[in-house]
C-alpha cells in the first residue's frame, strides 16, 4: 500500500437497531467518487468502540467491496492483545490493505507495554500496520525513542501523529526530528485537520482526515494546495473548513458534528449515533447547514 495523499475516515452511521448499511454505502461511494487515496474505516470517527466484533468484520469487508480498489484501512483497537490479534486475523481475511492500531486502555499503559503490544501484533500480521498516536484519548504520549523502536518492527509502515500536540510549534519540531530519525520505509502521516496543511507542507506524506470522510473533495483540494505550498489556496480553503473545525472544538471532538453533516447531506437518517451519544443542538445544525451552502462543501 502507498501511504500518501488523503486517507479519509468516514463515520459508521448507526443507531440502537444496528449499523445503517445503506447509509454507510452512500458515504463510501462519496469517497470513491472523490478519488481519495485510501479509506480508513472503523477508526475513532467510525465509532469502532461501539461496534461488536462481528460488525467490525462485516462492515470492513463491505468497505473493501465498495472501495473499488481504493485501499481500505481498518482499526484493530481493543483493550486486550488477545482480542486485537483475533480481530486482525479476521480483518486481513476480509481484504483490508492495512491495519490501524490505536492504544485502548482503562489503566494507563507504560512504554514497555506499548512496545510489547506493537511487537506482538507485528509478528502476527502480513499487512502493513499504522501506529496511531492519540495522546488526549489514550492518555499516552509516544517518545521519540519509542517511535524509533516500534518503527524497526516488521510490518510497521506508517505513523499517525497529531499535527498540533501539545501545540503546533512543538509538533512541527517533532515532525522534523522524526523525519530525520525514523527508517526511510516509514511514511509519516498526520491527524488534526485544522493544522494538517502546515504539517503536509513541511514534509508529512499522508493526511489521516476525519472531515475528509464527509467532505473528501474539499479535503483533497486542501491537501494538494499544501503539497504545492500554495499559501493563498491553503488560506482560502482553510477559511471554508473553519466553521466545521470550530464545531469540532466546541463539541470536544468531530464525531457529533460530522454525523450531523451526514444527515444534512441526506447521506444518513438524523438518528445516526449510538447511545449515549447525542446529536448537536438544533441551533448548531442550522449553522452547519449554512456553512455547507456558503462554502460550497457539497
Amino acid at each position: 500500500m502507498d501511504f500518501s495523499g488523503l486517507s479519509a475516515f468516514p463515520i459508521t452511521p448507526m443507531n440502537e437497531e444496528g449499523v445503517d448499511q445503506a447509509a454507510f454505502e452512500k458515504i463510501l461511494q462519496r469517497l470513491v467518487d472523490a478519488g481519495v487515496n485510501s479509506i480508513g474505516v472503523e477508526g475513532s470517527t467510525g465509532n469502532y468502540p461501539y461496534l461488536t466484533e462481528k460488525e467490525r468484520i462485516q462492515y470492513a469487508a463491505l468497505a473493501v467491496k465498495a472501495s473499488r480498489q481504493i485501499p481500505v484501512i481498518a482499526s484493530i483497537g481493543a483493550f486486550r492483545t488477545r482480542d486485537i490479534l483475533l480481530l486482525s486475523e479476521q480483518l486481513q481475511k476480509s481484504g483490508v490493505s492495512a491495519l490501524l492500531l490505536p492504544l485502548v486502555s482503562y489503566h494507563a499503559l507504560n512504554e514497555d507495554e506499548v512496545f510489547s503490544l506493537y511487537e506482538t501484533v507485528s509478528k502476527h500480521v502480513s499487512v502493513p500496520v499504522i501506529v496511531y498516536d492519540s495522546p488526549l484519548i489514550s492518555r499516552f504520549a509516544f517518545s521519540d525513542d519509542l517511535y524509533q523502536r516500534i518503527c524497526q518492527l516488521p510490518h510497521i509502515q506508517s505513523i499517525k501523529v497529531p499535527s498540533a500536540w501539545p501545540n503546533e510549534s512543538e509538533a512541527y519540531l517533532r515532525l522534523q526530528r522524526l523525519m530525520k530519525s525514523l527508517p526511510s520505509s516509514i511514511q509519516i502521516g498526520v491527524s488534526g485537520d485544522p493544522t494538517a496543511a502546515n504539517a503536509l507542507k513541511r514534509g508529512a506524506k499522508i493526511w489521516y482526515s476525519e472531515w475528509g470522510g464527509i467532505f473528501p473533495q474539499k479535503a483533497k483540494e486542501l491537501l494538494e494546495a499544501a503539497f504545492a505550498r500554495d499559501e493563498e489556496k491553503i488560506f482560502h480553503l482553510s477559511l471554508q473548513f473553519e466553521p466545521f473545525w470550530e464545531m469540532s472544538r466546541h463539541y470536544g471532538g468531530s464525531i457529533r458534528p460530522i454525523a450531523a453533516a451526514a444527515s444534512i447531506l441526506r447521506l444518513t437518517d438524523k438518528n445516526n449515533l449510538p447511545l449515549p451519544l447525542m446529536p448537536i443542538s438544533m441551533k448548531d445544525q442550522d449553522k452547519l447547514k449554512r456553512a455547507i451552502v456558503e462554502n460550497n462543501m457539497n
